[in-house]
């Protein structure tokens, strides 16, 4: 959270580059995360790189690619952008970060005038036909591009792909997490993740199957077992509800809803104890 703080950046995004192992950071005796000075400088470079519109999903991926190719620390690189790129540069040098490709560093302007003055040679010398069939062509390539590029993501990068769809279009959402099941039926993330939007669109049918597939996958799951007690809290299944609830014991809303639980059924002594548990949890 303070490191959050400190950056900018959600305490999501920087759990999601410790799983994918980009950061060393480690519980200390206190259970404390502690981050290192390259950790400090992965996370700032990645804060830059977000600020400058590029893609939480580019982003990532610049970042693995930095990690795993790179010669040097990245605290000893220059990383920034050329249009929607990550480039490192070294000397005099640009390179893509995600391609390890040379870039050439001409100035933004001197595009744009290379572009308009291509459009205005193409309007006077090129017929129609000709135009229409360049477009054509275009279109071709970009999509084989997509294609390209979607190929060779894999079940986490449609995980992580789902996760920035919930900000940026919602509606996506569920089908990225969808083709990450498909890539890897035992990606238990992405079950609870789209449980949880079948669960919000009240299917809760449906989001309890994810569920439970996320916890044949990992048994001790606790926001499978969270969300599973609220689904089935949700369809007044109460025993059921309990059950799941107390198979959650680090997440605070769950506690808090068991105090919720035991009150109604008279229990005050299962009360009180929940209620510590839940205040608890929410200052630590």
């Amino acid at each position: 959270r303070e490191v959050a703080d400190t950056l900018g950046l959600t305490q999501q995004r920087i759990h999601r580059y410790r799983q994918r192992l980009l950061l060393a950071s480690r519980r200390d005796g206190t259970g404390e995360y502690r981050f290192s000075f390259q950790d400090m400088v992965l996370l700032r470079t990645a804060k830059s790189l977000l600020d400058a519109n590029v893609a939480p999903r580019r982003t990532l991926a610049a970042l693995v690619k930095l990690r795993d190719g790179a010669k040097k620390p990245l605290c000893a690189m220059r990383v920034g952008t050329a249009g929607d790129v990550v480039v490192v540069r070294e000397g005099g040098t640009l390179w893509d970060a995600e391609t390890g490709q040379g870039h050439l560093t001409f100035a933004a302007p001197c595009f744009g005038q290379v572009h308009s003055l291509v459009r205005r040679g193409a309007a006077k010398e090129s017929a129609v036909g000709d135009v229409h069939e360049a477009k054509q062509d275009e279109r071709w390539m970009s999509e084989q591009s997509a294609s390209v590029v979607a190929e060779e993501l894999d079940s986490d990068d449609w995980y992580n792909r789902g996760l920035d769809l919930e900000d940026a279009n919602p509606a996506q959402a569920p089908a990225a997490y969808q083709r990450a099941i498909v890539l890897n039926p035992g990606n238990a993330d992405a079950h609870v993740n789209l449980g949880r939007l079948y669960q919000v669109r009240g299917d809760a049918k449906r989001a309890i199957r994810h569920y439970q597939i996320a916890l044949n996958v990992v048994p001790n799951h606790q926001l499978a077992c969270y969300n599973l007690g609220t689904a089935f809290d949700e369809l007044g299944e109460m025993d059921a509800a309990l059950d799941c609830y107390r198979k959650a014991p680090n997440v605070p809303d769950a506690h808090y809803n068991l105090a919720r639980i035991f009150e109604l059924r008279g229990d005050e002594v299962a009360t009180r104890r929940h209620r510590r548990n839940y205040k608890s949890l929410v200052d630590d």
